[in-house]
């Protein structure tokens, strides 16, 4: 592989966007390529970066070192698959699929060829910069809500694929318990899937955690409160503060760590970290996204029988 990498993102929309300019703007890395099935789309994307559209798989993973998937969910199993066969590490958007299947055959593939697999769970750059993750205390209760504007992106999949899993992955990480049962209810607005969910999730030490967002909201709210033995953290993610009343200290400067500024940045950095040997993983790795997947289906589940 050479000293510079040469990037490739497949998916010429807005996160898409967002990739290839971070591979662009990296050092050690360039932005080799973009594919996109509209070649308009992918040309406006790469050519201004540096880099060539592609139409074509096979000659866009030839013309790069690793590739990024910010395409719809449902062909990220597809192409990942493609990519790890092709030999080039790969970072997919969340969710990594659309099924646990598909998701458990990316992590496998991906640990049978040696090759780094990272998700875009980027939001747990930000608790690792607040502290939350050192906390040596189980939580006892977590209350999640986040709320997005109305938009067009990510209809694709449901609000629960598109916004809980962030929250879902993060209850994931705080704790060692295993979730044993969720509930929930929920509206669709549009034509496709549920738009605003509200759930709990009830895991085998008695840890609940709630759920509640929407992407048809009238304002943005982003809120997570987590409740330990010693007290609780009460996180305000659009303002970038916190309350914490527990025994443990946290960075109450968080707000100025680069995680704090771009948790993008971090998560990419951290998937080349990983694959040139210098970092163990990325920030999050195939596995933990299967998981939260996992779970986020089966809160589809509750919704459906709700």
């Amino acid at each position: 592989m050479s000293q510079i990498l040469r990037g490739g993102v497949i998916g010429a929309g807005v996160f898409g966007g967002h990739h290839a300019r971070q591979y662009a703007r990296l050092p050690g890395v360039v932005l080799s390529a973009v594919m996109d099935p509209h070649v308009e789309r992918a040309v406006a994307l790469a050519v201004p970066l540096g880099g060539r559209a592609f139409v074509d798989l096979d000659a866009f993973l030839e013309s790069v070192d690793v590739v990024t998937i910010a395409s719809p969910a449902a062909v990220h199993a597809a192409q990942a698959l493609a990519a790890i066969a092709a030999g080039k590490p790969v970072y997919v958007e969340k969710p990594i699929a659309v099924t646990v299947a598909d998701a458990e055959a990316i992590h496998a593939a991906g640990r049978a060829a040696g090759l780094v697999v990272a998700c875009g769970h980027q939001e747990r750059a930000l608790f690792q910069a607040v502290g939350l993750f050192d906390i040596p205390e189980q939580p006892r209760r977590l209350e999640a809500v986040r709320h997005g504007l109305v938009s067009e992106r990510n209809l694709d999949v449901s609000v629960v694929l598109d916004l809980m899993i962030h929250d879902l992955d993060l209850a994931l990480a705080l704790t060692d318990a295993q979730p044993v049962s969720a509930e929930g209810e929920g509206t669709i607005d549009g034509k496709v899937s549920w738009d605003v969910a509200c759930a709990e999730v009830t895991f085998d030490d008695g840890f609940t955690a709630t759920f509640d967002v929407s992407r048809r909201a009238a304002e943005r709210r982003r809120t997570m409160k987590v409740t330990y033995p010693s007290g609780e953290v009460a996180i305000d993610f659009l303002a970038r503060t916190f309350r914490n009343t527990t025994a443990w200290p946290l960075n109450p400067n968080f707000a100025d760590t680069p995680a704090a500024k771009d948790t993008l940045a971090v998560a990419v950095e951290s998937f080349l970290a990983a694959v040139r040997g210098e970092a163990l993983a990325p920030l999050v790795g195939a596995r933990d996204a299967a998981r939260a997947l996992d779970l986020a289906l089966g809160v589809e589940q509750a919704l459906e029988q709700g």
